[in-house]
């Protein structure tokens, strides 16, 4: 139960697959699975290279597999194909095959170059590349070189297989119009769920419908038109469209460039522009505070004006002038360009008429002089 648990986990991760029209869809994603590591350092053995076992063959039913058996007899699952250029709807088929019970035995089938070639079609890899893709897939035990393309009961026999995992798709090939038919009939079949758009042909269509791409690619590489099956005239081409692409390409990044210059002016002119309208409000306030109907300079005019009316508007006389007695004598001035010393103080002067002046002797002596 903890294979078929694992399963579900793994095969309910996120996958993406193009539908009819085009779009991706995405299965659900579970929770996060806990951090572990996988103890495979080696690849899988070739069945050929395997000792005999000792113990007699007696196959398990299906009850029995999914119920569970001993460490020391695990169900043999058997998968066959082509496996040509190995991706991951190959490794899904097999890790689908490998969970099928608690404890299994996965073994799988390679076929032939020879083999292929007469029923399916040329192949992109040779036996010996996919015989090695499929030894190094974590989820395989064992490798059965140049496998059959029918199986017969012999050799479910020498292979000690319980079951054949495979899709349930109906496999027509060889003059039958399902490979698998026997297998069925025979109640040892597991069936397996296809991952859709993905498939060695589906590969083959991408590389042939870009063909002019991957062939420039290449040779961009360092591959030469020989090896390309590429012929001078087309070498030629190829390499003209190419140094046009980069012509396009720098010309292209020069219009992005100077999007991002003219972009960045737009947005610096647009930063300045906003600075300036709030300098010009900041110096326009000022400006109306100072200058303005009731601005600071209009208030310091008013008061300096009203100081200087008040400085030079004379005092306003008092209701009754004082007496003679009362009034202050006047002072006594001396003109600065005579030096002698001041004589003695006269005698107290007398007073002519209804206004009396003080004279001083300086004054008696210029009337005399």
């Amino acid at each position: 139960m903890e294979a078929q648990s694992s399963s579900g986990l793994l095969l309910s991760r996120k996958r993406r697959r193009e539908g009819s029209n085009g779009e991706t869809e995405e299965g659900e994603r579970l929770g996060k699975i806990p951090r572990c590591t996988v103890g495979l350092k080696h690849p899988a053995p070739f069945a050929d290279e395997l000792e005999p076992a000792a113990t007699p063959y007696e196959r398990v039913n299906m009850e029995e597999a999914k119920r569970g058996t001993p460490p020391d007899r695990p169900v043999r699952v058997y998968a066959d194909g082509i496996f040509d250029v190995f991706h991951s709807g190959h490794a899904r088929a097999l890790m689908q095959a490998k969970c099928l019970f608690p404890n299994t035995h996965l073994i799988v089938g390679v076929c032939s170059d020879d083999l292929t070639h007469k029923y399916k079609g040329f192949t992109v890899m040779n036996e010996d590349e996919r015989y090695d893709a499929i030894r190094h897939c974590r989820y395989v035990d064992e490798v059965v070189r140049n496998a059959p393309w029918t199986l017969t009961p012999e050799f479910l026999a020498r292979h000690r297989i319980d079951f054949v995992a495979h899709d349930d798709i109906p496999y027509s090939s060889a003059g039958s119009d399902d490979v698998y038919k026997h297998i069925k009939e025979a109640g040892m079949f597991a069936p397996t769920q296809r991952t859709e758009g993905i498939s060695t042909s589906d590969i083959i269509t991408r590389i042939v419908r870009d063909y002019d791409v991957y062939v420039r690619r290449n040779l961009q590489r360092g591959y030469t038109a020989k090896e390309l099956n590429v012929s001078f005239i087309n070498e030629k081409k190829y390499h003209l469209q190419e140094r046009v692409d980069k012509v396009k390409r720098k010309v292209r990044d020069v219009e992005e460039k100077s999007k991002e210059f003219v972009q960045k002016v737009e947005e610096k002119s647009i930063d300045l522009i906003q600075k300036w309208e709030e300098k010009s409000r900041e110096f326009i306030g000022n400006f109306l505070q100072m200058f303005g109907p009731e601005g600071a300079l209009k208030h310091m005019l008013k008061e300096g004006k009203g100081r200087m009316l008040q400085a030079i508007s004379p005092r306003q006389s008092p209701n009754s002038s004082p007496t003679r007695e009362e009034r202050s004598p006047s002072p006594t001035f001396r003109l600065p360009f005579f030096t002698k010393t001041s004589p003695p103080p006269s005698p107290p002067p007398h007073h002519s008429g209804a206004r009396g002046y003080l004279i001083s002797d300086d004054d008696d002596e210029d009337d005399e002089n």
